[in-house]
């Protein structure tokens, strides 16, 4: 994978007054890893956001810290947003050796056309977002391809046991975890119709159970009507 660059210096406005970097247009960073010390940084807020899109959290970003000549190669651990749209608040960075594996989650694509949605009483239901995965920071892959056209019925499914990423990585998500599945909306129905079913027949005996039983009425009282 392409590693990509960003320009950062070191930062020494910490706590609540980083917003004041933020009004100028700079974004406070944090680089930590294994072994290393971590350090708070700051960068240009814009050339932040283009690497970002750019790597996203699976892209090794080459890290040049202005004090140093050698750059850290990196990838993105976590991104705070803020509420307006757009808004960056925080970016951790984590510091890759290219020799050691890293864990990192890498998003899932939909690919294809499930066949079984061709019946419109079908639905696809998205389980997973991403993958859970070890392997070299150079062999990270950017994402991983999950082919639909493979889910010809309800009821079929694809889990994480059935994608194969290659030897030079480990999958460590649940191998049973559904990542996609198809659904059938008349069972759906049906369940529901036998749930309600079931909370209309306990409100009844609820009520029967409840209702006043009736005063036996006497010989006298007989004898009158």
């Amino acid at each position: 994978m392409d590693q990509i660059e960003l320009k950062v210096t070191k930062r020494e406005v910490l706590g609540k007054k980083v917003r004041f970097l933020r009004r100028q247009g700079i974004t406070p960073v944090h680089l930590f890893g294994h072994g290393i010390e971590s350090e708070a940084l700051q960068c240009d807020t814009a050339n932040l956001k283009s690497v970002l899109a750019e790597s996203g959290h699976t892209g090794l970003i080459n890290l040049k810290i202005a004090s140093e000549k050698k750059p850290r190669t990196a990838v993105v651990r976590e991104i705070q947003l803020g509420l307006r749209p757009g808004e960056l608040l925080h970016v951790d960075f984590y510091q890759v050796k290219m020799a050691e594996a890293v864990k990192v989650d890498i998003p899932i694509v939909l690919i294809g056309e499930a066949p079984a949605l061709k019946d419109k009483e079908n639905t696809l239901v998205h389980e997973l977002n991403a993958l859970t995965i070890e392997c070299l920071p150079a062999k990270i892959p950017a994402s991983v391809e999950l082919d639909l056209t493979t889910l010809t019925e309800s009821n079929q499914s694809i889990r994480v046991k059935d994608i194969e990423l290659g030897e030079d990585v480990t999958v460590l998500s649940d191998p049973e975890q559904v990542l996609v599945r198809i659904t059938s909306r008349q069972i759906g129905r049906a369940e529901e119709v036998e749930e309600a079913v079931g909370v209309e027949a306990e409100f009844e005996g609820a009520e029967a159970a409840e209702a006043p039983e009736a005063a036996p009425v006497s010989e006298e009282e007989s004898k009158e009507e």
